[in-house]
């Protein structure tokens, strides 16, 4: 099976096998959305059936609960777990401060809650999300569906006094019906090009009626695990920027993921 994976999906197996080291017995951890997150979650279900791992887990999305409980890791709601020691999920980029755009997946509400409630934010990825200055990814902004194209023309007017390059504003589709968050929000994405002061335009933002909560994760996140197709994962703290190197062995994959499509 490892074999006939892309070089990508071994990018995000590798970065996912690794970040998994940091799950302890008795943990309380937040999973994340996305395909690289689909990854981490069944690489610690294979921890919780065959190793013996006990967490409780909290996810970010209605799709990640149900892959974790089919791999055998028992889900509840934050509310219930309280504070989490860990969160891993994945990034639509990151920036050398380890800045974040995510909610390609839509689950960015919830996800970003999620991370906030944790002690530790782990982002696993591949080198190709990296880049000097986020928004080359379109920024997902959830917004109420009540007065959405009033919420959408504030949005275009703010972005004018904004240090961006785009200022195109679409409303995020599923076939011919607008996508709808687990929230039943929709998700506007900005094609902002280059976001030069993530922070302002975070804050900016979300001071604008309708908008719930846009897709800029700034200091939320401790460490990026980058996995590369070859099994080579590089670890990069915030703060402090040390970084390490380690090494992944595809073999556990063979079985991981056999029903999982490439």
């Amino acid at each position: 099976m490892a074999g006939q994976l892309s070089p990508i999906d071994k990018a995000k197996y590798a970065a996912a096998r690794r970040a998994i080291d940091f799950v302890e017995n008795g943990m309380r951890v937040g999973l994340g959305t996305g395909s690289t997150a689909a990854w981490m979650v069944r690489c610690l279900g294979t921890r919780v059936r065959e190793g013996g791992l006990k967490i409780t887990a909290v996810a970010t999305s209605t799709r990640t609960a149900e892959l974790a409980r089919q791999v055998g890791i028992d889900v509840v709601e934050l509310d219930e777990a309280g504070w989490l020691d860990l969160t891993i999920d994945g990034a639509d980029e990151f920036d050398p401060e380890l800045a974040l755009i995510k909610g390609g997946g839509g689950a960015l509400l919830q996800e970003k809650i999620v991370a906030t409630a944790s002690d530790r934010m782990i982002v696993i990825t591949d080198i190709a999300k990296e880049v000097s200055v986020l928004g080359r990814f379109p920024l997902p902004v959830e917004v109420i569906p009540f007065g959405w194209k009033a919420t959408r023309a504030l949005i275009e007017e703010t972005l004018a006094g904004l240090d961006v390059l785009g200022h195109e504003v679409t409303l995020r589709m599923d076939g011919d019906a607008p996508f709808r968050t687990d929230e039943g929000n929709l998700i506007l994405d900005l094609a902002l090009m280059r976001i030069g002061n993530p922070r302002q335009v975070s804050l900016v933002l979300n001071q604008i009626p309708g908008i719930v909560e846009n897709g800029l994760f700034i200091d939320i996140c401790d460490m990026v695990v980058i996995g590369n197709g070859d099994g080579r994962v590089e670890l990069r703290e915030a703060g402090t920027g040390k970084i390490t190197h380690d090494q992944v062995d595809f073999a556990e994959a063979d079985n991981l993921f056999r029903d999982l499509d490439a």
